[in-house]
């Protein structure tokens, strides 16, 4: 039995997590079910959302595409109580808008944007039958510019007005907040430096580690850990809210 009070607790709730199988999204399932919930995995690789579901008492692996109305449309055919939803799922792009092709531009509006706009009109119905909980995963680019990273500041920009506009038009129906980290140490941020910087690793890894005036990198468990305290009772006054959590990185 939990020492914490029901305010701490997620005990009976159903929460579900899109890019769950790994990074911030894998920490946020652990989390949210260690705090009593049942924990929808929403990834496009099952087999990662599989394992990880293996390893939890009350957790369910789907494969999903989340820019795909039809497989949205699909995953909640199977799915007919939510409390919590966690938009997380996303990706990256370097470039300034001279280097960012029209391609690539609405490839990350499309999963960015778009996958969390027909995550949320999807899982709609049910949270309000519930009185239930978005938490948005953001970014400090959409609240600060960050250098080369056109396209992306535009999508998360775009996540943390939907946040704001969420709870404006739902104020006592649901809470809608949005979480904005800084750099966190994921394979999301491994896979940038192979890709753009295989050649000088070491080096990048210190620059993004100083990006942030604490002098290191942001850990997929805190990210998990404000999300997790974001859909608890104890959090219920908060809403339509972006927090940062980054460091001081937007402080500065």
């Amino acid at each position: 039995m939990s020492l914490l009070p029901d305010r701490f607790s997620l005990r009976g709730k159903i929460a579900l997590v899109t890019g769950g199988a790994s990074g911030i999204g894998r920490e946020t399932v652990k989390l949210l079910s260690e705090a009593g919930a049942h924990v929808h995995i929403v990834d496009i690789n099952l087999e990662a959302a599989r394992s990880l579901a293996a390893s939890l008492p009350a957790a369910f692996p789907h494969a999903c595409d989340i820019t795909s109305e039809s497989q949205v449309a699909a995953l909640f055919s199977t799915i007919s109580v939510l409390d919590i939803l966690i938009n997380c799922a996303g990706i990256g792009l370097v470039g300034k808008i001279d280097e960012t092709a029209l391609d690539d531009f609405q490839r990350l509006f499309r999963v960015n944007v778009e996958g969390t706009f027909l995550m949320t009109r999807a899982a709609l119905p049910l949270l309000l039958a519930r009185r239930g909980s978005i938490v948005n995963i953001g970014s400090v680019a959409g609240m600060v510019g960050v250098k080369r990273r056109f396209a992306y500041c535009a999508t998360k920009g775009a996540v943390h007005a939907m946040t704001h506009q969420l709870a404006v038009d739902y104020p006592t129906e649901l809470r809608v907040n949005c979480i904005a980290p800084g750099t966190v140490d994921t394979p999301f941020v491994e896979g940038y430096i192979e890709k753009y910087h295989s050649h000088e690793k070491d080096k990048v890894r210190a620059e993004l580690n100083l990006r942030q005036p604490m002098g290191r990198l942001g850990r997929p468990e805190e990210i998990a850990g404000l999300a997790l305290f974001l859909c608890l009772p104890a959090a219920d006054f908060i809403n339509g809210a972006v927090v940062p959590i980054d460091g001081g990185w937007t402080a500065a």
